[in-house]
């Protein structure tokens, strides 16, 4: 636990080391396989959860996750507008830190996380921003670990549209020297930025980043993984006839997984099924989407645990 005592915030994935990633790794899995050891490890502790933005794994993960850990979790939701504009980050910031023992926050963007931890004076998580989804990279991390004995082998790749789902996992990945592969149709791959950083991270680690417009580059994988090609918030109708021709040959189906040798599919979810996936490919025995929403609670658990345990 030692390369976990200077974690202060988790906010972003490129803001671990490799030693700090694979250690909350590690204790979510041991979180898993003994709960009740970390049943009393939250006690008389409290968490705000600002949510900006509907969920249902989320908000069920943090909450249920928190009460396993002997917490107890408040959900603040849209009803407070979007951060910053009824009051200040700030002092949304300092007001929260006068009750609460740490902060949750799904927001639109990333600019209100910063604010956050900066103004916070107790740790603040990042549960979804524009920009990164840190715990669901982590839970998903958690989950290849589970399936393959030697993560550092594994070989990964998205396909789909770049979005914070693909940012965070590109970037822990890099990270953990993981082999990673992202597939995108032209015009919807990452930003510059993000590219700059998964390639950096990866150089440094001495792992492969590949990133393709391709889909018929996509190489031997181990596992492949997909999100909405629409985002939350995004469904205009005049547009999705042009994002669903665009996209129709980046499905992830049998057949892709196939070509790619791939065991396992991977998925955030809510999914859009018979868009990015196939129904049968979703609900087949390759699919671990529910092992992955499962691992959501344990690995914020780690999270929690490493930030406010004592």
């Amino acid at each position: 636990m030692n390369s976990l005592n200077n974690l202060q915030h988790f906010l972003a994935d490129d803001q671990l080391n490799k030693q700090q990633i694979l250690a909350l790794i590690t204790l979510a899995i041991d979180i898993k396989k003994q709960p009740e050891k970390y049943s009393h490890a939250l006690a008389g502790k409290s968490v705000a959860m600002i949510f900006e933005k509907p969920s249902l794994r989320t908000h069920v993960s943090f909450d249920m996750g928190i009460s396993k850990l002997g917490g107890h979790a408040l959900y603040l939701g849209q009803q407070n507008g979007k951060l910053g504009e009824r009051e200040r980050v700030s002092d949304y910031a300092k007001n929260l830190s006068c009750y609460a023992d740490a902060i949750v926050a799904r927001v639109f963007e990333n600019s209100a996380i910063e604010g956050l931890a900066q103004h916070a004076s107790v740790p603040v998580l990042n549960a979804l921003c524009d920009l990164y989804h840190p715990c669901q990279a982590l839970a998903d991390f958690v989950t290849l670990a589970e399936n393959f004995s030697d993560l550092s082998q594994v070989k990964l790749a998205y396909v789909g549209d770049a979005n914070n789902v693909s940012n965070s996992l590109m970037l822990m990945a890099a990270t953990l020297g993981v082999d990673f592969t992202l597939v995108c149709p032209p015009a919807h791959g990452p930003g510059g930025d993000m590219l700059t950083k998964a390639q950096a991270l990866a150089k440094n680690t001495g792992s492969a980043f590949t990133f393709t417009t391709d889909i018929n580059a996509i190489g031997q994988q181990d596992a492949i993984y997909t999100d909405t090609w629409v985002s939350m918030g995004d469904e205009d109708l005049s547009k999705k006839a042009a994002i669903l021709a665009a996209f129709a040959d980046y499905q992830v189906n049998h057949e892709l997984m196939a070509k790619a040798g791939a065991s396992i599919v991977m998925h955030c979810q809510p999914a859009h099924l018979e868009e990015e996936i196939t129904t049968e490919l979703f609900d087949s025995e390759m699919s671990v989407v529910f092992q992955s929403a499962e691992n959501r609670m344990w690995a914020q658990n780690a999270v929690l645990v490493t930030l406010l345990g004592d």
